[in-house]
């Protein structure tokens, strides 16, 4: 992870059925304080996707676009696993399933269960981050291991023999660090690698770590004391000095044993090196042509760039092909990360001695060449979408979109799916708050994109507070929402920087009737409308930035989110 890593450690354009009259009468029977959201639509229109439409042959990377960060991949026959980076999102651990590497379908989450996931209280950036999934062939048995910062949990492992049937209960480990991961040998033996700092006294420069190795007992799930060795001493070559040293996995092939690590930190110098050895125990010597994937050494102003590659697993396919998952980020014309670090995929060959992904050191294509046999069917026949899409929600399912998380708890804990829509009960909290908050997010997965959806809602009192919200975390987020004051209702446009909020613009709002609320993104420059006739749309506030919803601007590790959200504890008047 980034440098604060150890600071951190340490301290939804088709219309629903039912018509706008039908609406109205039902917005007299609502709940006051409590809103009815309906006909969700987020649409994608970044233009690298316009300037670059797909053959028949290709698909787009990002596989998985939007704050997927720190991608793990398994096989199990033709069936492929892979999971990414939740942090205080609640459920915990997305899990896609495909059986090509192109389409991909999320199955649910590995940690759903109050039981898995203590977040309630932690920083955004805390909770759990870089996941490693594997498959132990021995046992027939997928485990997925993790680093749970905050709520008493630590490193812990969880299991199943079926993704698609839910996960146990988390197994506590017993050693300090971060990103474990496992791998189950030809013999049965099992090791544990992770990233830790290095033995006391021993730091010899900010961002000194190693990678440190235990053998593991898989019938009682632990580490087996007095096994832990150091492989790696701060990188490549200490000599330079490197950092960051983290996000290890080993592989065996043709007999020798592979550790892939990331060096440099999960920003602009984020590279992945790969190391062998005779034995699973080390030692384990660098490859001479290090790194094997970055993209650090190309123009700042760089034609779609793609940015902070790193932070791999690799997966073998039936025919022998190897692929490797990574993170990266599409900056907005502003350099801003606004759409987090996302999953890309790239062929590797290994033909030679030494894994390399293919043009993994020049500067990264938005298209890739179909796998043979494969067809594209993003965004069709329930697989996951990518390059410019439209995602429509009528919340008309009698279950919620794997893609809508929370924050901090369950989004069952205030969620209510009702024949005219969704109704979010507000909380006694508000979402600058660190604890869990009644809102309900969809990640942003485009520089270019809008937002719109339809909002029946009269507020009860002043405290009370609806609309949309656009999240980083609770110190820097735009609120855009409808409250009371007096015997009037207002919709304002507050801008939470740093926890210091300013009220950007308010204006009186007739609730009698239902609202749409739009919210749109052209890269940096973010715009919030309304409506009460379904036609034209009033702007509030003019055109503001959206620095603070940038990763490299408010910190951490997760993208921007856009909320449909509620509260009864609103601080903000017009």
């Amino acid at each position: 992870m980034k440098k604060n890593v150890i600071a951190i450690i340490t301290g939804i354009l088709l219309f629903s059925p039912f018509s706008l009259s039908s609406q109205t009468k039902t917005n007299k029977k609502l709940q006051k304080g409590v809103p009815t959201f309906s006909k969700f639509i987020y649409q994608g229109n970044d233009k690298v996707y316009n300037e670059n439409p797909l053959k028949s042959n290709e698909f787009y990377t990002p596989i998985l676009q939007g704050c997927y960060p720190d991608p793990s991949i398994t096989r199990k026959g033709d069936d492929y696993y892979l999971v990414n980076s939740s942090f205080a999102f609640f459920p915990g651990v997305p899990i896609f399933h495909s059986k090509d590497l192109v389409n991909w379908t999320q199955i649910g989450n590995v940690l759903e269960r109050p039981t898995q996931l203590k977040v309630q209280d932690i920083e955004m950036s805390a909770g759990v981050y870089a996941p490693d999934i594997a498959y132990n062939p021995h046992n027939d048995t997928f485990y997925m291991i993790t680093t749970h910062i905050g709520g008493g949990l630590g490193n812990i492992v969880v299991k199943t023999k079926d993704p698609r049937q839910g996960w146990g209960d988390p197994i506590r480990l017993e050693f300090n660090g971060i990103d474990p991961a496992l791998f189950f040998d030809d013999d049965g033996k099992a090791y544990l690698v992770h990233n830790d700092a290095p033995d006391h006294g021993k730091e010899l420069y900010s961002g000194h770590r190693v990678i440190k190795q235990w053998e593991y007992d898989v019938e009682n799930d632990r580490v087996i004391p007095g096994t832990d060795k150091i492989i790696v001493d701060g990188g490549v070559d200490i000599t330079k000095r490197p950092i960051w040293i983290e996000g290890p996995h080993i592989y065996k092939k043709d007999g020798r044993y592979f550790l892939m690590c990331a060096e440099g930190g999960t920003g602009d110098w984020h590279s992945e090196v790969i190391f062998v050895s005779e034995n699973p125990r080390g030692p384990f010597k660098p490859a001479p042509n290090n790194p094997i994937l970055t993209q650090r050494y190309f123009a700042k102003d760089r034609k779609d760039k793609v940015d902070w590659a790193g932070h791999a697993d690799l997966v073998q396919a039936p025919d022998g092909k190897y692929y490797g998952v990574f993170l990266a980020i599409r900056p907005n014309n502003k350099q801003r990360v606004n759409s987090g670090r996302e999953t890309f995929i790239l062929p590797v060959d290994w033909s030679g001695e030494f894994p390399v992904f293919e043009n993994g050191l020049i500067p990264l294509s938005p298209k890739l060449k179909m796998p043979e046999g494969v067809q594209n069917q993003t965004g069709m026949n329930g697989f996951f979408p990518n390059g410019n899409f439209t995602f429509n929600d009528d919340f008309s399912s009698k279950s919620l979109d794997h893609r809508w998380i929370a924050v901090r708890g369950p989004r069952e804990g205030f969620v209510n799916i009702t024949k005219d829509g969704l109704q979010i009960k507000p909380f006694q909290t508000n979402i600058k708050e660190r604890k869990p908050i009644s809102a309900l997010f969809h990640r942003q997965q485009h520089k270019t994109f809008s937002t719109t959806v339809n909002m029946n809602y009269v507020p009860a009192t002043e405290t009370d507070l609806a609309g949309i919200v656009c999240y980083q975390k609770e110190s820097f987020n735009y609120v855009f929402g409808i409250t009371q004051k007096g015997n009037d209702s207002y919709i304002l446009l507050v801008r939470t920087d740093k926890n210091k909020s300013t009220l950007i613009a308010s204006e009186k709002v007739d609730v009698s009737k239902p609202i749409q609320l739009q919210v749109e993104a052209d890269e940096d420059n973010y715009r919030f409308d309304y409506s009460v006739d379904n036609q034209g749309f009033r702007n509030v506030g003019g055109t503001v930035s959206g620095d603070i919803l940038s990763t490299d601007v408010a910190g951490g590790f997760t993208g921007a989110l856009i909320g449909l959200y509620s509260t009864s504890s609103n601080d903000f008047q017009p």
